[in-house]
C-alpha cells in the first residue's frame, strides 16, 4: 500500500463506511452476535495526516468516553497494563484511543491489525469505565 487514495479504497471494499471525506473516512465497526440482542458498535476515524509537509500518514482514532465520565487516571492505568498498540489523547471534550502509522511501503496487515486492535479496545474501554454504548 503506497498511497492514501490506495488506502481508502481498500477501506470502502472491506468495512462499513460510515462517513467519507478527501482525507478522512470513518468505518463502523460491529461487536457482539446474539441473535437477538442489540448489538454493539464503535465508530473509528481513519485520517490522512502529513508530518513536516512532505510524509503522508495514517492516523487511526475513536473516541470511547467524554473527559468528565471517566477517572483518567484508572483509564490511563488500564491502558498501561493492557494494551499493546495506541495511546490515549485528549480531543476535545473526548478520550480517544489514537494509533499513527507511515503510508510509505505500508502493508496492509500493518494497518488492518493496529484498526482492528485500537476499535476493539476502545470499546472493551467504553464499555467497561462508561458502561455505554455511544461511539
Amino acid at each position: 500500500m503506497a498511497s492514501w487514495d490506495d488506502l481508502v479504497a481498500y477501506v470502502r471494499d472491506e468495512y462499513d463506511v460510515v462517513r467519507d471525506e478527501p482525507d478522512e473516512i470513518r468505518v463502523r465497526f460491529g461487536y457482539g452476535g446474539e441473535p437477538h440482542a442489540e448489538r454493539r458498535a464503535q465508530v473509528v476515524i481513519i485520517a490522512r495526516e502529513v508530518m513536516d509537509r512532505k510524509e503522508d500518514w495514517v492516523q487511526i482514532a475513536t473516541p470511547f468516553a467524554r473527559i468528565d465520565q471517566v477517572d483518567l487516571r484508572e483509564v490511563l492505568t488500564e491502558i498501561g497494563n493492557t494494551l499493546v498498540v495506541g495511546g490515549a489523547v485528549l480531543m476535545g471534550e473526548y478520550v480517544v484511543l489514537r494509533h499513527s502509522l507511515p503510508l510509505l511501503n505500508l502493508d496492509i496487515n500493518e494497518f488492518i491489525d493496529p484498526l482492528e486492535l485500537v476499535t476493539g479496545s476502545a470499546e472493551l474501554l467504553e464499555e467497561q469505565f462508561t458502561g455505554r454504548d455511544d461511539y
